[in-house]
């Protein structure tokens, strides 16, 4: 292997599945064009060195200076996944990784698994291996590893497999009972239509409280219907609960997968009007019943609707964060400049935007 090399790896958003991936559910994100990028150096010794140009502050260590409880903030994610892999027993030599990224922080655009690929690709690729499937596979978990041990985020997992096994061109439906993946072709250029994605700059966090607690939810409205995961709910079994929260959440989660297996069908179709309903359904749902939507992401879907939008709905984990809307390609311009008039109207910061391009996932950059 060179001494020297570039790793990338992407941002993503869901299309549909929102909170089904803790609840052994369906999923169907795409990775998106703006991504981190590392620049990699093989270092002597055994301390690795990293440094971020969105952090002031660089990390040094050995892979076990970064184990659970002994590294905080943005080099828990980096050098958490080094940890992770040493534990999966990869023999990784000493690292010297320049990190800078394009996907916003806080924006539910997974920039920390975005942040966590970039760092196991590079990290597996200094060892000489080659990223074949398996490989991916391998580094999925040590990237869930290091945000669920080391940084202490409850993820489920889709950000980390989305931005490792995506393809370009396709969303990646994943099954998150028995853990499979298929790809499903996207082709918006043939229906003429263009994925935006609208950043609130409403800063979202995993980690504050918000996102644990849906969760808690969820395992509870399970374990009160007897079942392992609400994947093993049915809408008439849900309505029983007497616990109107717990109901609700449950009612998103069961509706939420069926969503997603139509959504499936429907794109493999070309039935963009049978997408848009289900998006809108879907935002609905995530608003009233899930209860982790806010009134700037209501507001990019509302204005994306109004101003011509076949479909729009907010993505990721919810409490800000971003929505995405599907959209004629005439008329992109104009719901962009819709959103900014609605914020600016309402005294908001301006939000924004990037592109949805379904994109391939973490991957060695090729030598120019």
């Amino acid at each position: 292997m060179e001494r020297t090399f570039e790793v990338r790896a992407p941002g993503r958003v869901n299309l549909i599945g929102e909170h089904t991936d803790y609840n052994g559910g369906l999923c169907l994100p795409v990775a998106i064009p703006a991504a981190t990028t590392a620049r990699v150096s093989l270092r002597d010794g055994a301390v690795h060195r990293l440094v971020s140009a969105q952090q002031d502050e660089p990390w040094e260590g050995t892979a076990q200076d970064a184990a659970p409880g002994a590294v905080r903030g943005w080099a828990a994610y980096a050098a958490g996944v080094l940890w992770a892999l040493a534990e999966a027993g990869h023999d990784v030599p000493a690292l010297d990784l320049r990190l800078d990224s394009t996907v916003p922080l806080g924006a539910g655009l997974s920039s920390s698994a975005s942040l966590e690929a970039a760092v196991a690709v590079a990290a597996v690729t200094a060892t000489g291996r080659q990223l074949d499937d398996a490989l991916r596979v391998e580094l999925v978990a040590a990237c869930r590893r290091a945000e669920t041990e080391v940084v202490g985020a409850p993820t489920g997992g889709l950000d980390q497999t989305a931005v490792v096994l995506a393809q370009a061109g396709h969303a990646l439906l994943i099954d998150f009972d028995d853990g499979s993946t298929e790809q499903v072709p996207v082709d918006l250029a043939a229906a003429g239509l263009t994925l935006l994605v609208v950043d609130t700059r409403v800063s979202h966090d995993l980690t504050d409280g918000g996102y644990g607690s849906r969760r808690e939810e969820c395992e509870e409205a399970a374990r009160r219907l007897g079942v392992p995961s609400l994947r093993s709910a049915t809408p008439g079994s849900v309505a029983g609960l007497d616990d109107d929260v717990l109901r609700r959440r449950a009612t998103h989660v069961v509706g939420e997968i069926a969503r997603v297996e139509e959504a499936v069908d429907a794109l493999r179709a070309g039935d963009w009007a049978t997408v848009g309903r289900l998006f809108t359904t879907s935002h609905a749902s995530l608003r009233d019943d899930f209860e982790v939507s806010c009134a700037e992401l209501d507001l990019v879907v509302d204005t994306a609707l109004q101003v011509g939008a076949l479909a729009a709905r907010m993505t990721g984990g919810g409490f800000g964060g971003s929505a995405i809307a599907l959209v004629p390609a005439e008329r992109a311009d104009a719901v962009r400049r819709a959103v900014d008039t609605a914020f600016a109207d309402r005294g908001l910061a301006t939000p924004g935007h990037l592109d949805g391009t379904p994109s391939a996932g973490a991957a060695l950059t090729p030598s120019r």
